[in-house]
């Protein structure tokens, strides 16, 4: 049987509404050796919250994107196995996170990526028509030593991740979290403001596919 210490990387950018109650929940893995949380440039108290949760703090002054943040929390990350998730996740629990790692503790896979179910409909859509988005997946450290360029992947990162495992044959493992979601940007940010990021966000994932 395989395991491992096991870092969890968040990626954060304007989320002090929402990581507190998600690094609450990882407190409370035991199979958790170290929380990473990237503050991405944000403007509001992200890093206050994660200093507050006792976590290992990355504050970058600019906002670089999903992927540069995860690239520097593998570089601050002390563990053989990555867990990255998401930063305004609704509806998760430690059992959630237990089922992400177990497959890539026991050794059964290298990596998985998890697939919301029952949280909201507009989450469950999106990862039913491409589960390959999904942000919340572990992987053994290894995988990424031959992985470059994710620094400047932004929100495609998911896709290019997925990609490069599928070409090295390690396929991640499906996981389902059920009744699990994500607070919606035009939740957080207004409709305007929300479909503007909205829209950033396919065009980052968009522009990933000629890359591939």
């Amino acid at each position: 049987m395989m395991s491992g210490r096991v870092a969890v990387i968040v990626p954060a950018y304007n989320e002090e509404c929402n990581i507190g109650a998600v690094l609450a929940v990882l407190k409370q893995v035991q199979e958790v050796d170290e929380i990473v949380v990237v503050n991405d440039g944000s403007t509001d108290g992200t890093s206050a919250v994660a200093r507050n949760h006792g976590v290992t703090l990355v504050d970058m002054r600019e906002n670089h994107g999903k992927g540069a943040a995860l690239k520097a929390g593998a570089e601050v990350a002390r563990a053989d196995i990555l867990l990255f998730l998401d930063a305004d996740l609704l509806g998760l629990t430690p059992q959630h996170v237990h089922e992400l790692l177990a497959p890539v503790l026991s050794g059964e896979s290298e990596s998985t990526v998890g697939i919301f179910d029952g949280g909201r409909t507009s989450t469950d859509w999106a990862q039913a028509l491409a589960p390959f988005l999904s942000g919340q997946r572990a992987i053994r450290r290894q995988l990424l030593t031959n992985v470059e360029h994710m620094d400047g992947t932004g929100y495609g990162i998911e896709l290019f991740l997925h990609h490069q495992l599928k070409r090295m044959g390690k396929a991640p493992k499906e996981v389902v979290l059920k009744d699990v979601s994500q607070v919606l940007k035009e939740e957080k940010l207004g409709l305007v403001k929300g479909f503007s990021a909205r829209m950033r966000m396919y065009w980052e994932i968009i522009r990933e596919i000629p890359r591939l």
